[in-house]
């Protein structure tokens, strides 16, 4: 796919670009497993790539309500810009083409990648049971012919910062396709559908840090969030509108359990800790 031209600096944001420019449908990714259309937006002289993922394309699930994942991915991303971790893409909810839908700036790779994380750096399978030095153990992977090997993924800030936002938004879904590596070492996570549920579903790749203490770092993002998520203020406003009255509980008593025990969450034992398949 081509690349996006660059948004011309000034007033025009990404955000108001993607809410206000005019959507062309380019093509569909046809991997995913709801509808995702490769689209360009333009507004004001300034375009972009983007997608653009309809209600109307998401496949029901059983434990989430019919129709309700884009709303979770524009929360993903205020959530995110409220922790003050640029992470999740510009998203906002939007009509589209063919209805209402959630948009989002496109990610494109380096130039030259293959999009493996494994030449990223990011992950890897190594031989024995521990973890060599800069690497974190995520656990043992069926490589074929009855031999296992370690899967391990980078012991890397920006890795960190996205297993406390996953904490966050219950992500049920951090798989290592989810990751994206941009120009400049820029890294972004992506799908974030399945996420905001009341009950404890999170399943990552990302379970190296568990039990650690969180950074000083996420303590400020996470006592930040806090206060941005009382009733009244405008992120709990604007939150109201994406998800339920309960899930909007569930996440400040997240972030508060987090800031209580003030170490990196581990899995729960009620609900299997990696998603499938993996990457």
């Amino acid at each position: 796919m081509p690349a996006p031209e660059r948004i011309p600096t000034g007033s025009l944001t990404a955000v108001e670009l993607l809410a206000k420019g005019e959507l062309t449908v380019r093509g569909r990714i046809r991997e995913a497993s709801n509808a995702v259309l490769y689209c360009s937006v333009s507004h004001e002289g300034a375009e972009a790539h983007c997608v653009y993922k309809p209600v109307a394309g998401e496949r029901p699930l059983w434990d989430f309500p019919d129709g309700t994942l884009a709303q979770r991915e524009v929360a993903a991303y205020e959530v995110c810009a409220a922790l003050g971790w640029d992470l999740v893409p510009p998203t906002v909810l939007r009509d589209g083409p063919y209805g209402e839908g959630m948009v989002q700036l496109w990610i494109e790779r380096p130039a030259g990648s293959d999009g493996a994380l494994d030449q990223d750096g990011l992950l890897a399978l190594v031989e024995g049971e521990e973890p060599g030095e800069g690497w974190k153990a995520i656990g043992l992977a069926d490589v074929g012919e009855g031999r296992t090997a370690l899967l391990v993924h980078a012991d890397d800030e920006r890795l960190r910062r996205l297993a406390v936002l996953d904490a966050v938004i219950n992500n049920g879904d951090r798989k290592g396709g989810h990751l994206l590596l941009a120009e400049g070492g820029r890294l972004h996570g992506i799908d974030h559908g399945v996420t905001f549920h009341v009950d404890d579903k999170l399943r990552t790749l990302l379970w190296g840090w568990a039990g650690e203490p969180l950074t000083a770092e996420a303590i400020a993002a996470l006592t930040r969030l806090a206060t941005a998520l009382a009733p009244g203020e405008p992120l709990a406003t604007r939150l109201a509108e994406l998800i339920t009255a309960a899930e909007l509980d569930a996440l400040r008593a997240r972030v508060a359990g987090l800031l209580a025990d003030g170490v990196h969450r581990g899995p729960s034992g009620e609900w299997p800790p990696i998603p499938w398949p993996p990457v």
